[in-house]
């Protein structure tokens, strides 16, 4: 019995200490729709143009396709890598304004005031909010990208038929097992890690801004980059920020400008040697404990 009772207490300590962040994360999707709304309508607004787009296309082919199987990747692989492109550049701009409301909004509508009383702590809502931009968000990308591509691959066999395209040479090259392996990848790499401190700035602002989060948050990039300008003509932060925005370079050139082949050619060790990397994620942990702290002393507005 006793030795029962020694097994049971740590998983039960395991339990209680795990369930308030899975109640809270669960809590942030039910008052916030559009974490997963928006890029569903993204989807849908894509396919629905993809759709008139091969059917045009359809009409003007006349029974002829390109025969090339290397010219059949490359434009299939555009369609897909678009609608990659927007659904993510949806879920991005969401995780973005999501985690400048996270915060202040509470304060804001006072809410604070009820989620304070309950028995969860500000480090678990700190970090379940930082979950929703950080995993959640590109977690629901992901899926709806991949389920996207598939409903793009079925359409296109479907408005294709007769053309005298053979549906095995569509299947065949139309890549949709690798390009999610890569897309997996690269929101591991990019929006789990390497975003990691524009979202803990933005919680950090949350936390704080008295008012208006969005000016308080872009505010201080742009006075530091002109100030930087005026003074010594260089433009060293500005490039900071757009490096941060748009991801880690492969470290060996590459001879293509598609996604895939950029996705590709950024190894695993390349990525984690990345001195930015860390920088960044101890950026972002520093952020986050501001965020919990000053959770933990501001009031309702």
């Amino acid at each position: 019995m006793n030795t029962s009772a020694n097994v049971a207490g740590p998983q039960a300590a395991v339990l209680s200490a795990t369930r308030p962040l899975y109640w809270s994360v669960r809590r942030e999707l039910w008052e916030n729709r559009t974490i997963y709304i928006a890029p569903l309508v993204a989807a849908v607004v894509f396919l629905f143009g993809f759709v008139i787009h091969t059917i045009l296309l359809r009409k003007r082919m006349h029974g002829v396709w390109p025969a090339d199987p290397a010219q059949l990747h490359d434009l299939l692989a555009t369609s897909y890598e678009i609608a990659a492109a927007l659904i993510m550049g949806v879920a991005f701009l969401v995780g973005i304004f999501y985690a400048l409301d996270a915060l202040y909004g509470e304060r804001r509508d006072r809410s604070i005031l009820l989620w304070k009383s309950l028995p969860v702590s500000d480090l678990t809502t700190v970090l379940a909010k930082a979950t929703i931009p950080l995993l959640i968000l590109p977690v629901f990308s992901f899926a709806i990208t991949v389920v996207t591509q598939m409903i793009m691959l079925l359409l296109s066999s479907v408005i294709l038929l007769g053309s005298g395209l053979s549906m095995a040479t569509l299947w065949t090259h139309s890549s949709v097992l690798s390009f999610s392996l890569m897309l997996l990848y690269h929101i591991v790499t990019v929006h789990g890690l390497w975003y990691a401190p524009i979202y803990g700035w933005l919680l950090l602002v949350s936390a704080w801004a008295p008012r208006a989060p969005f000016i308080w948050a872009f505010m201080p990039p742009f006075v530091i980059g002109g100030v930087e300008k005026i003074a010594f003509n260089t433009s060293h932060f500005f490039n900071l920020l757009l490096r941060r925005l748009a991801g880690p370079e492969p470290a060996l050139p590459h001879h293509s400008d598609t996604v895939m082949d950029v996705m590709a050619a950024l190894t695993p060790w390349q990525f984690f040697s990345e001195p930015g990397l860390w920088i960044g994620l101890a950026i972002a942990a520093v952020c986050l404990v501001g965020a919990v702290r000053l959770r933990r002393y501001r009031g309702p507005m």
